[in-house]
């Protein structure tokens, strides 16, 4: 009895965590699939500490293979990927290799002519969240953009969509448009990075003028058994304060936080894994945001915070959820006692609409606000199918 009670744990014990596929073959592994247009060209990479072929980054393994790269893009919290969120980078060299590398960020978001002298093809390999205010994807139209008015082609080494098998949240409106939201997509967009790039080109989203089409032109190496329902675990986090994979799944639900005076994590070991406030008093766990790296000067810092402990939910039951959870915001709006100072400005940036926050300010449910969302989720739903290189 005791053996079959012993058994009986270990399968429990397993089906608890999370399945992983493991013969996901991405983009940049298939090095055969893209060498030969690389070969004789000038080439630019816009890459991070993601950008890894194994354990080697993109930049060293073409090195090895003699392809001459001119010089290397890095978008938000840099090529080291350990700046802040929103934190001023300058351009530098890698020490490495010599290599030039310019920062499509701050005051430089776009890629100029002159960044693109000396340059044919531009290997765009990072890897996504597959989130609306991650700002990876405004790097890559703004990298498209500027290939685009300069006759340069973006090579996509794809790579899989963590949180690619569910679509939801409020749709941006265009009011709205900055860093954090560029375009009309719902918080999770359920596309990988080459699938969205194919929808800025569909969608003539590259173009300022409606009337003007602009196409950039694109290449891509699609991740080999790679489908929306499989679970991928990230390799290297994707920025620093993602350390994990709870934190990848619940940044869609907890990143709104960015746009309240609450915190949620920065600072800590837990970053989006948390919430708090020292004015809440209806919540006995606790934590105390400090500056560290990739979170220099987080809210609340060196203030004890009261709130929630998110991070001992399990991967796989994130993993299925589907859906993005506002019962925290809700629960954190309702506990803090200054509602007219709970959110900033930023808030609407990040839902993308002023509505979201009325919704909240008026005492609707987490299902009357999510029913609001689902007429947009509905068209948009069928324009992203448009898009799709993976069931």
């Amino acid at each position: 009895m005791r053996i079959l009670l012993f058994f009986i744990f270990i399968a429990m014990a397993s089906t608890s965590k999370a399945q992983f596929a493991t013969d996901i073959i991405t983009g940049a592994e298939q090095t055969e699939e893209y060498l030969p247009l690389l070969k004789n060209k000038k080439v630019a990479l816009v890459v991070n500490p993601t950008s890894l072929i194994s354990n080697t980054h993109l930049v060293d393994s073409l090195l090895k293979l003699s392809i001459n790269i001119t010089k290397v893009f890095a978008p938000e919290h840099g090529y080291k990927g350990t700046a802040d969120a929103g934190e001023h980078l300058i351009n530098d060299r890698d020490k490495k290799s010599n290599l030039e590398i310019i920062s499509l960020y701050g005051h430089h978001k776009k890629p100029t002519t002159d960044d693109l002298q000396n340059v044919d093809i531009i290997v765009f390999d990072i890897q996504d969240v597959g989130v609306r205010f991650y700002t990876y994807i405004s790097t890559l139209h703004y990298v498209m953009q500027a290939a685009a008015e300069n006759n340069k082609t973006v090579l996509i080494l794809d790579r899989p969509n963590p949180n690619g098998n569910y679509i939801d949240g409020p749709i941006l409106q265009k009011k709205y448009t900055s860093f954090v939201g560029m375009h009309p997509v719902p918080v999770v967009h359920g596309l990988t990075i080459a699938e969205y790039a194919k929808m800025i080109n569909g969608e003539n989203w590259l173009s300022d003028k409606p009337e003007k089409i602009v196409r950039c032109k694109l290449e891509v190496v699609t991740c080999k058994n790679y489908n929306h329902n499989k679970f991928y675990k990230l390799p290297i986090k994707p920025s620093p304060n993602l350390p994990n994979m709870i934190s990848v799944y619940l940044y869609p639900s907890v990143c709104f936080f960015e746009g309240t005076n609450i915190s949620l994590g920065r600072g800590t070991d837990k970053p989006f894994q948390q919430f708090g406030h020292p004015s809440f008093t209806n919540f006995q766990y606790s934590f105390t945001p400090q500056s560290m790296e990739g979170a220099k000067s987080p809210p609340c810092i060196n203030q004890k915070c009261f709130g929630m402990d998110l991070s001992n939910l399990l991967e796989d039951s994130l993993q299925k959820s589907a859906f993005i959870n506002i019962d925290y915001v809700l629960k954190a709006y309702k506990n803090y006692p200054d509602k007219a100072h709970f959110f900033t400005p930023f808030f609407s940036s990040l839902a993308g609409t002023n509505q979201f926050q009325q919704q909240i300010e008026d005492g609707l449910t987490s299902a009357q606000i999510k029913k609001s969302w689902q007429a947009g989720l509905k068209k948009y739903k069928a324009t992203q199918a448009k898009y799709r290189l993976y069931q």
